[in-house]
């Protein structure tokens, strides 16, 4: 039997656990040996609505009457409501609202899930809005403009708004300073219930896989495969890696961006 020493006997908080990449992470976890802490609208330990306030400051206070914990893994992110609400400002509010708990952990760790949708271009406003803790201004430039529904508007923006919070938090005192990993995995298209839309038609299936070709692994990816990602990440094992958004996605960014970053 295999022995996996940097994940057995930790516990993990997992948002989005009833389906998808958040329920084959949960999965993955405990069959390694890990106590998990399952968090999502139903079907979960813990039921809370990340798009809203009230269920956000749920979910942190039922996780706080639980106890110790060694890891958050904020997966949420399809759901049935609030699109922007739950990939962006649920995400950080999971985070930071159980930072001081995950500090305690000898070996605290965080990962959070984006997307390569977070690559699309995005309303500016919107985005810094989401910077700028400010719900109401993202969600009134959303509703001024229909063209910004889908991948370039609040799913994509609120992807690329989690990107650059994770990388400008993670290397500061809080974070890396007390001890806690914080990284993105951010996946291609993966057969989940979320992104069953692609496939239900033939043409559009067609269109998004010429739009973003995933050449290694194929199209579409398996949820266990990005939940090995973010098992290691968010294991003891992981020593070294922080404030990294790691795409999980086929070679699906490395097609589109190339070598830009590096010129």
């Amino acid at each position: 039997m295999a022995s996996y020493p940097g994940i057995s006997g930790r516990t993990y908080v997992v948002t989005g656990s009833a389906s998808g990449i958040g329920a084959a992470t949960a999965a993955m976890l405990r069959e390694r040996g890990a106590k998990v802490i399952g968090c999502d609208l139903d079907d979960a330990e813990i039921r809370a609505d990340l798009s809203t306030p009230e269920g956000r400051r749920s979910l942190v206070d039922q996780v706080t009457e639980r106890g110790p914990i060694d890891a958050v893994l904020a997966i949420a992110g399809g759901g049935r409501t609030g699109l922007l609400e739950t990939n962006y400002f649920g995400a950080v509010a999971t985070l930071e609202g159980l930072r001081p708990l995950l500090a305690q952990s000898p070996a605290p760790r965080a990962v959070a899930v984006s997307s390569t949708s977070s690559l699309a271009p995005v309303d500016e406003r919107v985005l810094q809005a989401c910077l700028d803790g400010d719900v109401a201004a993202a969600l009134a430039y959303l509703d001024a403009d229909p063209s910004l529904a889908g991948p370039t508007g609040a799913y994509g923006v609120a992807k690329r708004a989690l990107n650059r919070w994770v990388r400008t938090v993670a290397p500061t005192a809080e974070w890396a300073g007390a001890g806690i990993a914080l990284n993105i995995v951010a996946p291609g298209v993966v057969d989940t219930p979320a992104a069953a839309w692609i496939f239900a038609d033939e043409a559009t299936r067609n269109t998004v896989e010429a739009a973003a070709p995933q050449p290694f692994g194929g199209f579409p990816g398996r949820p266990e495969w990005v939940a090995e990602l973010i098992c290691w990440l968010s294991g003891a094992d992981n020593r070294f890696v922080t404030g990294q958004i790691v795409f999980a996605d086929g070679g699906a960014e490395a097609a589109a961006v190339g070598d830009q970053h590096w010129r």
